[in-house]
């Protein structure tokens, strides 16, 4: 049996470049950056080389990129530690409806405490409007936090757009509003430039770039300050306590380095594999929807929902065949809630149970297309089957009439 990985937006194999760069700092170079010895500056050399290539990767400058555990960590530390620093400005934070469960999480957290969140509508076509961001903004504004590409339907934000509203609300004195993303689908999938975004803070995670997991960066601009989370230690400029995972951030560095320089080409190959395989699923399989914006959109992530069909049974037969694919965040998994991100486009809950991502990856093929093709085909057919409610939308052949 073939096996076929489509989940590429839950984590990607770590590429054998990565490795190889990350190897000598678990064997001979394996001090502690924090130290002052030969040991610890062969470290610390690693360290700040890997700063580099992660801030080179977003056109941030080495200084303003906090090393820390990952995604998630990036995202409390960006909202919760701005809240904390900005309390005594306001305690109102505009968001979307369609974040990261980690951002979700800690926005949620943040209400039990007294802060009030305004969480902005998607549409149907899963994007923020820039006009409902400038309607939301209070005088007790501190935060706007919006994801740069969403993690299941794909859609790109109009983070850009934003980012030209705060620096004008600063230009008339708003000196206390700040702006974070959350850019862990997006970055090495499409060009982040934060000088363009106008972001504060934006946050990375190394596994959805080729590299190992539990390891990840926040971009702190120059100038912002904010409360640190984790404690007890004088790493990363005081900003995040603990002795870095050298190695894992050496292959951040080195993935973010080869991301730079592939960009172009994993974009092409990924999107010309997606497009194929929609494409193949258009032609062969009826009553199916398009999850979000077309045109608007990560190139290498497709969402589909399927009439009549759980998603869960869909990507369990998927699987028994090879084929790996996801029902939505991989944060989100267990939970028998249909997706919030598809019920924010206005989905029923039939249609948000029955979603499947695919997400394609730079090692992808043809011949990857064309067998989840051939299993998907077989996989809905053979569960629609099943179905009372697909059963008794089908026309009466006219010999029982």
């Amino acid at each position: 049996m073939r096996r076929v990985y489509l989940d590429h937006s839950a984590t990607t194999p770590v590429d054998a470049r990565v490795v190889e760069a990350m190897l000598p700092y678990l064997s001979e170079k394996f001090g502690n950056a924090s130290s002052v010895h030969f040991f610890g500056q062969q470290a610390r050399a690693g360290v700040d080389r890997a700063r580099r290539e992660v801030a080179a990767l977003i056109g941030a400058r080495p200084q303003e990129i906090v090393f820390l555990s990952g995604g998630t960590e990036a995202n409390n530390l960006a909202v919760r530690g701005i809240a904390e620093a900005s309390a005594a400005y306001g305690r109102h934070i505009i968001t979307s409806q369609i974040e990261h469960p980690s951002t979700r999480g800690v926005m949620d957290a943040l209400e039990k405490s007294g802060w009030q969140v305004t969480r902005l509508p998607v549409y149907d076509d899963g994007i923020v409007r820039t006009e409902d961001v400038r309607r939301a903004i209070r005088r007790d504004t501190v935060l706007i936090s919006l994801m740069l590409a969403n993690n299941e339907i794909g859609t790109i934000q109009p983070v850009a757009e934003v980012g030209a509203l705060v620096r004008e609300l600063r230009a008339e004195g708003r000196r206390h509003l700040w702006l974070h993303t959350d850019a862990v689908q997006a970055a090495g999938r499409m060009t982040v430039d934060v000088e363009l975004l106008g972001c504060d803070l934006l946050s990375l995670s190394a596994h959805k770039l080729y590299a190992p997991k539990g390891v990840g960066a926040l971009f702190v601009r120059r100038g912002v300050r904010f409360i640190q989370q984790i404690v007890g230690g004088h790493q990363e400029r005081e900003r995040r306590a603990g002795t870095e995972s050298v190695a894992n951030v050496v292959a951040f560095g080195e993935a973010a380095r080869l991301a730079v320089e592939e960009m172009a080409e994993r974009t092409e190959r990924t999107r010309r594999l997606r497009d194929r395989f929609e494409a193949g699923v258009e032609a062969r399989i009826e009553e199916i929807v398009f999850n979000g914006n077309r045109q608007q959109r990560l190139p290498h992530l497709s969402n589909i929902s399927f009439r009549y069909i759980e998603g869960e049974g869909l990507l369990i037969n998927l699987d028994m065949q090879g084929v790996a694919v996801s029902t939505g965040s991989a944060c989100s998994s267990g939970s028998l809630e249909p997706s919030p991100v598809i019920r924010a486009l206005g989905r029923t809950d039939e249609m948000a149970r029955g979603s499947i991502r695919f997400s394609f990856g730079k090692d992808n093929t043809d011949e990857d297309v064309d067998y989840t093709l051939e299993a998907l085909t077989r996989a809905v057919e053979n569960l629609r089957r099943l179905s009372p409610l697909y059963l008794e939308s089908r026309p009466v052949p006219p010999a029982l009439i």
